[in-house]
């Protein structure tokens, strides 16, 4: 029947009966004409819409497909704790399906095929009023969950290349996908700050600083969006998770925060305010955790107070899967479902992911007067909006055939394997790297690793195989023209199952071979959860190597045989012994469906490295929590017996040529309260090869009414120098970098003296520093701040 459903689909289509409307027709209600406004085409459909279809636009479902393997998989007591699949007890897929038909439906997600978007869609238009289904997917680093797509490397991998303008084209690309398999609305990006390396989300964030973070989320959301995102070809955008849970209390996804507010001003909310007010994204996700003792999904003071009234954020909000439940099942905040639902509501949460009772339980708080009709016009309305602008009353359907023609085509290919390539750090090399032609006769190659689809990283559905390149496919590729041969042993793909066995054979292949690389770390493939190390819902105590991949490297590492370790991970290794030890160290994150191709590609040096660290790498899970930008006292003592500094820093990457920043300066000696000023600097190349330096730029308030950061990252630009080339740049910046908030929380510059430091990393060694007075302290409006915005050069 669905494919029936869909050939009718594809024939209205092309003979223009539906998907374009573009007449009037003074028989058809004003919200029907595309040609009339959207506020006004909003305001005629809702004085068509009684309560009950107003508060279904406010309910999401996953989809049908889904529901069909939760319901042979899951038990209701299993569903519970599930974050993964859903079905809905006492509902089949085929009630859903049938609720869909009646407009008793507003969203769906994890709808993972343009077929399956049709079907649901055609079922969306036999309802009263024929208001299409606005369909919702986690695209976090790519559209992953749908198969065959362009899958880019992990969002912190985009953040180590430092490089905004690849935030917002994966944005437009894969928007692109989303829209051409019936996908509206990412997920996307997660703008928090990660700051506890035992968090398995960390891949999935763009790091912990602030301003590297605001500046990924504003170029990904203006690439979902595209201004208006008016179109077949754009998306809306989210913002994800307010607020906080990149710092969880234990480690663990969804462990409350207890932190100040002051803390959460500085630090968290800062790539919000910026995601609001420079990229106007349309959408806030909500986020697992309580802060403070008040339940995200409950809170007035972040999600109106703050956000709403105070940034000025004209979208609507959505809530995690079964967190407005939790109010009541886990916070225990809330004595019923129904109390859940309705101070939610009534908080300012405008959307419900995802379920069944919530419709019903607002439907009666408003004919009760616990919740406002009007509170509920709003939500639906901002809701109706999206759908108006995104063209799905005049075209809900996608061309199944045009979709071919988007899906993993050229251009997307080649923005995944740029990503990719400027995303790997080089975290050590003695030497040995680049590798050169005909230098190793045998290249041993292992490790859990080497050839799976790890390298994709989570949120990802199994993908074609021919569209991956693995590691061990990558150096196959290159073997004859590079002038040796590879010998790959597979010594194991689940990590915690090595064999002594398995660890005796590698260590004797590796003996008889001139190098070998081991490709280790950890692995987040959701559709494999039991094998789980990293990603959602799968946090560790520890940060060190999982398993016994460290005994398998010291195994190799015995023989003599000189050893690159490549590291496939979603968040930070702490693994001292491998800096110690390894003749080359890549931190390749979870590089994506060319991600082989790209390592390769280092390690022969056909391409430079250029990444930077986007966190901060810790020894020990007993360093944690562990940021550049802490405060003066945080390293008072010291720890014994344990290095106090990190095993990396924040912003630190090496590359196969050197780089000097020299002749630092501010072109004035004092501002005013609200001055500017010019940092510049000339960076020469001084090694042998054309490289690229992200030169970055730190400050810090000497003395402070409030106690203040060592450090804060303010600029920075990525400069291409051939070897040998020296140039001269220059960042433009104002008191509003010099801000904080004051003893009574007003944002001001403060009179005295800053330090402003600038060169390679965090670390001070690598920072040139010179001094900067402001005259005098002014309060400021931290709404018109915005911040320095880098450029390649």
């Amino acid at each position: 029947m669905r494919k029936l459903i869909n050939g009718i689909i594809a024939l209205l289509i092309a003979f223009g009966i539906v998907g374009c409307e573009t007449k009037a027709n003074n028989d058809q209600p004003i919200y029907k004409n595309p040609a009339v406004a959207v506020k006004d085409r909003v305001a005629d459909l809702m004085s068509r819409m009684t309560l009950e279809e107003k508060v279904a636009q406010m309910a999401q479902y996953v989809g049908p497909e889904h529901m069909k393997q939760a319901e042979k998989d899951l038990s209701p007591e299993e569903l519970h704790n599930n974050d993964a699949l859903g079905f809905y007890p006492g509902l089949h897929h085929t009630d859903i399906e049938q609720m869909a038909a009646e407009g008793k439906v507003g969203s769906f997600l994890h709808v993972i095929s343009g077929d399956e978007a049709n079907y649901l869609q055609e079922l969306a238009q036999k309802s009263r009023l024929s208001i299409p289904l606005l369909i919702g997917i986690d695209a976090i680093h790519g559209n992953g969950l749908n198969y065959g797509a362009t899958i880019y490397p992990t969002p912190i991998g985009l953040a180590s290349t430092w490089d905004e303008s690849l935030s917002y084209r994966m944005g437009v690309e894969t928007a692109r996908e989303m829209r051409a398999t019936g996908s509206h609305w990412a997920f996307t990006p997660n703008i928090d700050i990660a700051r506890d390396a035992r968090w398995g989300r960390v891949g999935e964030t763009f790091g912990e600083d602030p301003y590297l973070v605001g500046n990924m989320g504003v170029e990904m959301i203006k690439g979902f969006q595209q201004d208006d995102f008016t179109g077949n070809e754009k998306v809306i955008a989210c913002a994800k998770h307010l607020i906080g849970g990149g710092e969880p209390m234990n480690g663990t996804n969804a462990s409350p925060l207890d932190l100040s507010m002051r803390s959460i001003r500085e630090v968290h909310l800062p790539p919000y305010r910026r995601a609001v007010q420079e990229a106007d994204v349309f959408s806030i996700m909500t986020a697992h955790n309580e802060v403070n003792g008040i339940p995200c999904h409950n809170s007035k003071e972040f999600m109106t107070d703050i956000v709403r009234n105070e940034y000025g954020f004209n979208g609507f909000y959505v809530s995690d899967w079964m967190d407005i439940e939790r109010i009541h099942s886990l916070h225990h905040q809330t004595e019923t479902m129904d109390e859940a639902f309705r101070q939610s509501v009534n908080n300012g949460m405008d959307m419900h992911m995802h379920g069944p009772k919530f419709t019903e339980s607002i439907v009666e708080a408003v004919n009760s007067g616990i919740v406002s009709q009007e509170r509920v016009d709003e939500a639906c309305s901002k809701i109706l909006e999206v759908k108006f602008r995104l063209g799905l009353f005049e075209n809900p359907f996608v061309d199944l055939k045009k979709a071919e023609k988007v899906v993993f085509n050229q251009e997307h290919q080649a923005t995944a394997l740029e990503v990719a390539r400027k995303s790997i750090v080089l975290l050590k090399n003695d030497g040995i790297l680049p590798l050169k032609k005909n230098a190793h006769k045998k290249i041993f190659l292992t490790g859990p690793n080497a050839n799976n689809e790890t390298i994709l990283g989570d949120w990802h559905w199994l993908q074609p195989a021919d569209r991956i390149i693995t590691v061990k496919e990558g150096l196959e590729s290159v073997a004859k023209e590079k002038g040796f041969a590879l010998d790959y042993y597979n010594s194991g793909e689940v990590i915690g199952k090595t064999t002594d066995k398995a660890i005796k054979e590698a260590a004797a292949r590796a003996a008889k071979s001139d190098l070998a690389v081991v490709v280790i770390g950890e692995n987040s493939l959701r559709y494999k959860w039991s094998e789980k190390t990293c990603g959602e819902n799968t946090d560790r105590a520890h940060i060190n190597l999982p398993g016994r991949q460290l005994e398998l490297v010291k195994a190799i590492q015995k023989t003599g045989t000189p050893v690159i370790a490549v590291l496939v991970n979603g968040r930070p290794i702490g693994e001292e012994w491998l800096e110690g030890n390894m003749s080359g160290i890549l931190e390749t994150w979870e590089p994506g469906s060319f991600g082989g191709q790209a390592i390769t590609e280092i390690l022969f040096g056909d391409v430079n490295p250029s990444a930077k660290l986007p966190v901060t790498v810790p020894r020990t899970a007993g360093q944690i929590k562990l940021y550049y930008n802490h405060k003066p006292s945080h390293y008072f003592h010291k720890y014994k017996f344990t290095n106090k500094n990190p095993l990396y820093a924040f912003g630190y990457g090496l590359s196969y040529t050197k780089f000097k920043t020299t002749n630092v300066a501010v072109d004035k000696a004092s501002i005013k309260g609200n001055g500017t000023f010019t940092v510049s600097c000339d960076v020469e190349n001084i090694g042998k090869v054309e490289g690229e330096e992200i030169v970055q730029v730190y400050i810090r308030d000497d003395y402070s009414s409030v106690t203040r950061p060592v450090k804060e990252l303010k600029a920075y630009a990525k400069v291409a120098l051939k070897a040998g080339e020296k140039k001269s740049i220059s960042f433009e910046l104002t008191t509003q970098d010099l801000a904080f908030f004051d003893q009574s929380m007003d944002w001001i510059v403060e009179k005295g003296t800053f330090t402003i430091m600038v060169g390679s990393s965090s670390r001070d060694k690598d920072l040139s520093k010179v001094a900067l007075e402001v005259s005098e302290t002014k309060k400021l409006d931290l709404n018109s701040y915005k911040p320095n915005y880098p450029a390649a050069m």
